[in-house]
């Protein structure tokens, strides 16, 4: 059942699944079952998907591969060069870079999932975003029956998305026919960290506060990533298998970013935070790009919150809202899919007639739509 293989703990079974252990044998799998017109499901950490209830229709791959690759040269310039398989989890990059001194994902700590995952959506929290340190992507290409390389500039990242994640929809916004794994499967993610002891510049408040500084400042990397753990796991989001706040696909919800006019029609105390552009301001080192004074980003937990939707919401229940944060819904151990899907359709139909703004999911929803 790939309800064992979920975070959600949700999901029927597969037709079947193949562990892989090397990039030749996960092309080979993936280019066999698209000759052969097999659905195609590449899961990683199970952390951002939603599967149905009546389960896959095709082929899951697995990239089992771990480890970290230290390329020759490390620590000339001040920086570091790494490389990473897909498969490997990547709360292990984060620990090995705060035991090494590498700077640039430390506040990405206690977020689950695997490695190949965090450049599809340009994986962000409290302030850092993958985009500001990946220098390139190898993934095979599907519709070129080839493997690529992706450097930084190709990547078109944004706000929770990139080129990898726009290639799961076509032209029209309908579902591409590679669905729901991208038409770009990524292999291995190269990073380019700078090396020292202090964080990059904190930029959250919630996580300067935590430290003790004040935001822009640097706090020890060490002390940054036992502050991001500590603040995840006070909003259910860092995964325990004892507690059902966690049994989530994270955040639901992405944050809606809307142009400056529509931004206008919110209430006053709406949240508002600058929206940056993918292009980095550096070639190396942690950047969130440039502001772009043309789009307004707002809180969908606030919106959420503020349509009437509060914390445990549709509790008791086999689903609802995390008691800790409104932004996760979660499965109580007895939920399904459907039930789930039933749960962010009212939340997402309540801050649309409230608000006007429509709110859109993050996990890859396989078989399924909002």
């Amino acid at each position: 059942m790939l309800a064992d293989l979920t975070t959600l703990r949700l999901g029927g079974p597969a037709d079947r699944i193949v562990g892989t252990e090397s990039a030749d044998d996960l092309v080979t799998v993936v280019r066999e079952a698209d000759a052969a017109g097999e659905p195609v499901l590449v899961l990683g950490g199970g952390s951002n998907v939603v599967v149905p209830d009546e389960g896959f229709a095709g082929v899951v791959v697995r990239d089992l591969r771990r480890g970290i690759t230290v390329e020759d040269g490390a620590g000339a310039c001040g920086g570091v060069s790494i490389r990473v398989p897909a498969g490997a989890p990547w709360e292990n990059v984060v620990d090995r870079a705060v035991a090494e001194g590498w700077v640039g994902v430390e506040a990405l700590a206690g977020i689950p999932g695997s490695t190949g995952a965090t450049p599809v959506q340009n994986v962000g929290a409290y302030g850092q975003e993958v985009s500001g340190v990946v220098s390139t992507v190898r993934v095979w290409d599907r519709q070129r029956a080839r493997i690529r390389t992706f450097a930084l500039t190709d990547l078109g990242f944004g706000y929770r998305t990139s080129v990898l994640k726009r290639s799961l929809r076509s032209a029209t916004g309908a579902p591409s026919s590679f669905a729901p794994t991208p038409r770009y499967v990524v292999l291995e993610v190269g990073f380019q960290l700078r090396l020292g002891t202090l964080s990059t510049p904190i930029a959250y408040p919630e996580l300067a506060t935590r430290l003790g500084v004040t935001v822009g400042q640097r706090a020890p990397l060490a002390e940054v990533r036992t502050a991001v753990l500590a603040l995840r796991r006070s909003k259910g989001m860092v995964l325990d298998a004892a507690d059902h706040d966690t049994w989530s696909a994270g955040s639901f919800f992405t944050n809606p970013v809307l142009p400056v006019a529509d931004a206008g029609g919110l209430p006053d105390d709406a949240p508002r935070f600058a929206v940056r552009s993918w292009r980095p301001e550096v070639t190396s080192g942690a950047s969130l790009g440039a502001v772009d004074e043309s789009l307004v980003k707002t809180s969908a937990a606030w919106l959420i919150e503020h349509a009437g939707f509060t914390k445990g919401y549709g509790l008791p229940g086999p689903v609802g809202l995390s008691t800790k944060h409104v932004l996760a819904l979660t499965n109580r151990g007895q939920g399904t899919t459907t039930a789930l899907l039933t749960l962010a359709r009212t939340v997402r139909d309540g801050v649309r007639e409230r608000f006007g703004v429509e709110l859109e999911a993050e996990p890859v929803l396989v078989g399924v739509q909002l």
